[in-house]
């Protein structure tokens, strides 16, 4: 059943469980629109009216069975037992308030106060076990909002009263060993966090708005494990072709795509293929997400002067094989690894591109040489992550066959596909765990030569569809329709 998080602030505190179990009813999460709410059997139609005179907006029934609406709101309120007495806790009173003339021995004190420390540390757990990759803390005019970013998607998490927010932003800063007195430009830090078994590195970067500080924390799981190349979802035949493409002495492979697109992981995958007792591996990332065994990695360091291309030239005098640059974000990164790739060396690197053909224009802009880029670029393997189906919840429905053409290109016909309805284990979305969709470009001898004639993109594009690429729409498509993903998840993530 889709009990989400933010259906744990949406309840008011008349909203006991006797009134839930009685009526049958379970508030599950507001939008801009209408407030959703899970019901078993008839609804009662003065129950609805002051569900919406509660939630000033109309009410959206999901119909659900007497089993998960009690599994629903046992869940709930075993979840508000932790986090959302919290914060009630930090509601209390007026101690947490911190105006800017407080001393700043007062502001360490109020994020030392147990009901913050717990409010941090519970809200770090509740995302880890969401699978959250991002924690924002965005100052509004009505306090702190908090979200969680699941599956590259922001959703609503138990946020603080607009009292504790000075406290819990100060909180974040202590561990993060940032400066707390500093409210007024941006400040980049990072703590280690144990949860259970597991070890947690979180980045935090704050940034000062308008009504506040607005702080993002990046958790990056120790204890993860890069993921198998045949377990990313690309087509047999692009997977071939890139394995090849990995098995190559020296060039340039490059993984593009917007932030968040898996490119770092997918590059983790490729240097997993090889050779570690054989071979020098190196790394220069920002920051290291993963720990290779057998495998140098480097973090960058811009404090100390350690940018991704310092880095590169004093990696290139260790007499590596195989170098991973995390980025190609300036020209003269991009100019060494050039270099290192015209010297003997396999370069693996990323791009932030819309698609393959684009990764090209974006080394010109970056003022390298096109017979140079003609010369060390193997390929260029664009992607993004879409969502995948919750397997909890599937069920078939009869999409607009309008949007279906926008994805397959095909207006006649009406397809039955697959979507998620929602559930508890998928937290309303309708979605769990994500999968690439790809595109490789393969520089050729053709495509050699129209990078050397500095060939319009347009006709770079064409020219690798028709030498095999296939775009990422269509190998979105194909996922589509093998009922791993729906259309409008591959639209989401391909418009551009």
């Amino acid at each position: 059943m889709p009990t989400v998080l933010n259906s744990l602030l949406a309840l008011p505190e008349s909203f006991e469980v006797g009134y839930l179990e009685y009526n049958r009813i379970l508030p599950l999460e507001t939008t801009a629109t209408h407030v959703r709410v899970a019901i078993y059997g008839d609804a009662d139609a003065d129950v609805i009216a002051d569900l919406e005179r509660e939630f000033s907006r109309p009410v959206e029934l999901v119909p659900v069975t007497q089993e998960e609406l009690a599994d629903g709101i046992r869940r709930a309120y075993a979840a508000a037992e932790s986090i959302v007495e919290v914060v009630n806790d930090l509601r209390g009173g007026d101690e947490f308030s911190d105006g800017d003339d407080r001393a700043l021995a007062d502001a360490r004190d109020l994020a030392s106060q147990p009901p913050v420390v717990k409010y941090v540390n519970l809200l770090i757990k509740e995302a880890h076990d969401a699978r959250a990759s991002d924690i924002h803390l965005e100052s509004t005019a009505q306090g702190l909002r908090a979200r969680f970013r699941v599956d590259g998607v922001l959703a609503d998490a138990p946020a603080p009263p607009p009292q504790a927010q000075a406290a819990i932003v100060s909180r974040v800063k202590l561990l993060a060993e940032l400066d707390i007195a500093e409210r007024r430009a941006p400040q980049d830090g990072s703590f280690r966090i144990r949860l259970e078994a597991r070890e947690l590195d979180i980045r935090v970067s704050t940034v000062p708005t308008l009504h506040g500080e607005s702080v993002v924390l990046r958790l990056l799981d120790r204890g993860g494990q890069p993921v198998s190349l045949d377990e990313l979802g690309m087509a047999p035949a692009t997977l071939e072709q890139f394995r090849r493409l990995l098995a190559r002495p020296t060039g340039i492979v490059i993984a593009a795509g917007p932030t968040g697109s898996g490119k770092t992981t997918t590059l983790y995958s490729a240097l997993a293929l090889r050779d570690t007792t054989a071979e020098k591996i190196i790394t220069v990332e920002d920051p290291v997400e993963y720990h290779l065994m057998g495998v140098t990695q480097i973090p960058v360091n811009r404090k100390s002067g350690m940018t991704f291309a310092s880095a590169l030239r004093s990696v290139l005098r260790q007499d590596p094989d195989v170098v991973m640059v995390g980025e190609m974000r300036d020209p003269e990164t991009a100019e060494v690894a050039v270099q290192a790739a015209m010297t003997g060396h396999l370069v693996f690197s990323t791009l932030h591109t819309n698609d393959a053909p684009s990764a090209i224009t974006r080394l010109l802009d970056l003022q390298v040489a096109p017979y140079q880029i003609a010369a060390t670029v193997n390929g260029v393997l664009a992607q993004r992550l879409v969502r995948r189906i919750c397997p909890d919840c599937r069920e078939r429905y009869q999409p607009d066959p309008q949007v279906v053409s926008l994805l397959s290109g095909e207006p006649e016909g009406r397809p039955r596909l697959v979507r998620g309805r929602g559930c508890e284990s998928c937290r309303g979305t309708g979605y769990s765990g994500r999968i690439g969709v790809f595109e490789l470009l393969v520089v050729s001898e053709s495509v050699n030569r129209a990078i050397s004639a500095r060939e319009p993109l347009a006709k770079l594009r064409d020219l690798a569809e028709k030498e095999g690429m296939q775009p990422m729409k269509s190998d979105g498509w194909v996922k589509v329709q093998a009922e791993i993903t729906t259309v409008e998840e591959v639209l989401r993530v391909t418009a551009h």
